[in-house]
């Protein structure tokens, strides 16, 4: 993607809270380089611990004590009001989300005169963004997925909305769907490396915790009616794959992200010998 030679001002906002707020998400060094945000990476981490940490402790207090059975008073309180509560969190931030990017975009002008120096550290700022969820996968695996598949050992489903299905795939998972949507449409709408394209390994994980929703509904009609038994390598379960699959997808956005900032590289260099 060509970058404008003659590239508008941008103008920043110049108020203590502006400045505050890019100096952490895109800070720079004396040269005017931009950085890793290690600051805001401490911030993502810190409470996404707390609120992952919360999360789970409020399945650990609940899951044995009124999670059991579906049909008692306590279940409807304490868990179908927390899968109605987080289904609206998780829906309005979807339908808030997708048309505050889609309204707020840049115009395709200004879009591709970004100035080299601001498309590199939003660059940075992804990288980050890619390692805290990284991070934040492992945590979910760890102590969801493993206590998924451990809950449906030892007891008896009555209900396809258990205690650990609420959080997980009806929790954390259409989170990472929401953020992954979002981010894909602000990338392709913001970035001139994606103006007129579409990135193909975004689309496929940003679909993957999509694609496994049918999955889920065929798992739980299975377990159900004919294969009581939790195995983790049953047919009812082959289809949950796609979404590991998907996410292998990364690989090929983050090949993007690394050839596009050797580009943007390339042209410093050769802006600050041509000043020099």
């Amino acid at each position: 993607m060509a970058i404008a030679e003659n590239q508008p001002i941008q103008t920043e906002d110049t108020s203590f809270i502006g400045k505050t707020i890019n100096n952490l998400v895109f800070p720079t060094d004396d040269e005017g380089i931009p950085r890793p945000p290690i600051a805001l990476g401490a911030i993502i981490v810190i409470v996404a611990s707390v609120a992952l940490g919360l999360y789970r402790w409020y399945m650990e207090a609940n899951s044995f004590t009124v999670g059991l059975d579906y049909f008692e008073p306590e279940f409807q309180v304490y868990w179908m009001s927390w899968l109605y509560g987080q289904a609206i969190v998780i829906g309005l931030a979807l339908v808030i989300g997708v048309p505050l990017v889609w309204f707020t975009r840049p115009t395709k002008e200004t879009v591709l005169a970004m100035d080299p120096t601001k498309e590199l550290g939003v660059y940075i700022l992804i990288f980050t963004i890619m390692a805290m969820a990284s991070f934040m996968g492992i945590c979910v695996l760890g102590l969801w997925v493993e206590a998924d598949a451990a809950w449906h050992q030892v007891t008896i489903r009555d209900t396809d909305f258990t205690p650990t299905h609420i959080q997980l795939f009806y929790g954390l998972i259409p989170m990472a769907a929401v953020g992954a949507i979002v981010g894909l449409l602000w990338l392709h709408l913001n970035m001139p490396d994606y103006s007129g394209r579409v990135s193909v390994p975004l689309v496929i994980l940003a679909a993957a915790p999509l694609l496994i929703m049918p999955n889920l509904g065929y798992n739980e009609w299975g377990h159900t009616f004919f294969y009581a038994e939790e195995l983790f390598a049953a047919p009812v379960h082959w289809g949950f794959v796609v979404l590991g699959w998907g996410l292998f997808a990364i690989s090929g956005f983050l090949l993007e992200c690394i050839n596009r900032v050797l580009v943007l590289t390339s042209i410093k260099k050769e802006t600050k010998e041509a000043a020099a």
